[in-house]
């Protein structure tokens, strides 16, 4: 009996060797296609410098579709459509002007309008500044001091802090919601310091809302550059009185129609339950979007041309979906949601890229304990590939609407410190993106949908 009980544990723990041999072999396969003969760095090219700027109910948008349909369709994916969306269309107009009056003359400064902004009047707005560190700061000076000025959110990011993502939504807060906040204090406008650690001349936009505001109580806002953002404090601290002269041009329109884009390679045992691999396809207007989001559509294409280049076939069905108007709006990750619960779809895994093509570090997830303890049984094969963070929380906006007690949700985490060099600012362009590491980021994210793929999601009967 012992003998029997011995052979059995030792013929399952063959069977364990020999299947961590075969996932490591797999994965290596990823990898040498990727880096050897990938995809990705070419179609980020194309999309960048071909297509260009991206802006949800722009010309550039809609060029992006027909791009990235198109070239799903050269891959031979088993299905290839469009989804329409309805979004928002907002055009940023001329360059805008803005300068510091100071004792010298006028000093010029780097700023851009944030996006769903409205203009200021056509000669432009000139008013006193006021400083604040962020919203709560409002409510303490009351309307007396801060209407008619314009309202100069200076929050820094926390340049301590590790994960700079976290850093990020510390301050975003007074870009989002600062206008609106300020116009009920009878502001003139607002300038937001940009969403960057590093000091330069480049302002980020970003998206704004005005909230519940009618049209009459809005209020133009922009970011400034956070060299001009210092040089501003610098200024109103040798004079509160400091006169500052802001000019912008855009306009919103109705919403406009546009799609999501869509690939599928059909599953050869599970065809009905989904797992999703994407990113979003629109950009801001400053820049080409390379790190945000180019680098995930086009790892996300890859994905899936990994799987055929290295002749795998999925159990599940496994579909690329590059998301329309995630910056300012969320409207392709929602319709998609929303069209899937229609049909009764099963999506059982979805995995994002939206965090720039830098050197991947691992993944963040979205899931129960009994479906982590999974992924970390599997971090022994992606050692090799120095990808060791594996954390719960979050994943990406774009497939959070698919969030149910059943799903795993997971996103690709990349090396972070200088996403925000770029993030939503001019600089955004294809020179920014190493190929080597948007390459790596490819293989790592075709790596872990292959291990859902083939170990499948832990049912919730199960946990």
């Amino acid at each position: 009996m012992k003998r029997l009980v011995l052979l059995v544990l030792l013929t399952t723990s063959s069977i364990a060797s020999a299947q961590v041999k075969n996932d490591s072999t797999q994965i290596r396969d990823f990898y040498d296609l990727a880096l050897l003969e990938g995809q990705s760095y070419q179609w980020l090219d194309d999309l960048s410098n071909d297509v260009g700027p991206r802006l949800s109910g722009s010309k550039g948008a809609e060029n992006a579709v027909n791009w990235a349909k198109s070239e799903l369709e050269k891959i031979g994916l088993d299905k290839v459509w469009l989804q329409p969306v309805m979004v928002p269309k907002w055009e940023r107009g001329a360059a805008e002007r803005a300068y510091i009056e100071g004792p010298d003359g006028r000093i010029e400064v780097p700023v851009c309008a944030l996006g769903g902004s409205v203009a200021t009047v056509q000669d432009g707005l000139t008013a006193e500044i006021i400083e604040v560190q962020g919203l709560a700061d409002l409510e303490k000076l009351g309307t007396d001091k801060i209407k008619g000025k314009i309202v100069f959110y200076n929050r820094p990011m926390q340049a301590n802090l590790i994960q700079t993502f976290s850093a990020y939504g510390g301050c975003v807060d007074q870009r989002y919601s600062g206008a609106s906040e300020a116009a009920k204090y009878g502001a003139a406008g607002v300038i937001v310091r940009s969403m960057n650690l590093r000091m330069d001349d480049y302002p980020h936009t970003g998206a704004m809302s005005y909230g519940d505001l009618p049209n009459e109580k809005r209020v133009p806002a922009a970011a400034i550059s956070t060299n001009g953002a210092a040089l501003l404090s610098k200024m109103l601290k040798q004079n509160d009185k400091t006169q500052f002269y802001l000019k912008m041009n855009c306009k919103n329109y109705e919403d406009v129609p546009s799609f999501n884009v869509i690939g599928e390679l059909t599953g050869s045992e599970r065809p009905k339950d989904f797992m999703v691999v994407g990113g979003h396809l629109d950009s801001w207007d400053l820049g080409d979007g390379s790190h945000d989001d180019g680098a995930g559509v086009v790892q996300s294409m890859e994905v899936l041309r990994l799987m055929k280049a290295a002749n795998y076939t999925p159990k599940h069905s496994i579909r690329v979906v590059l998301f329309m108007n995630e910056e300012n709006g969320l409207r392709g990750g929602n319709e998609y949601a929303a069209v899937a619960k229609k049909k009764g779809e099963n999506h059982v895994f979805a995995l994002e890229s939206d965090s720039g093509g830098f050197t991947p570090r691992g993944f963040s997830f979205d899931a129960d304990p009994a479906n982590f303890a999974q992924v970390e049984s599997w971090s022994s094969l992606f050692k090799p590939y120095l990808i060791h963070y594996f954390e719960l929380g979050g994943s990406g906006a774009d497939i959070g609407p698919l969030k149910n007690e059943a799903i795993v949700l997971a996103g690709l985490r990349p090396d972070s410190q200088r996403y925000f060099d770029y993030h939503h600012a001019s600089n955004d362009t294809f020179d920014a993106v190493n190929k080597r590491e948007l390459e790596l980021g490819a293989a790592t994210m075709t790596s872990l949908m292959y291990l859902f793929d083939t170990y499948g999601v832990i049912p919730v009967n199960e946990r």
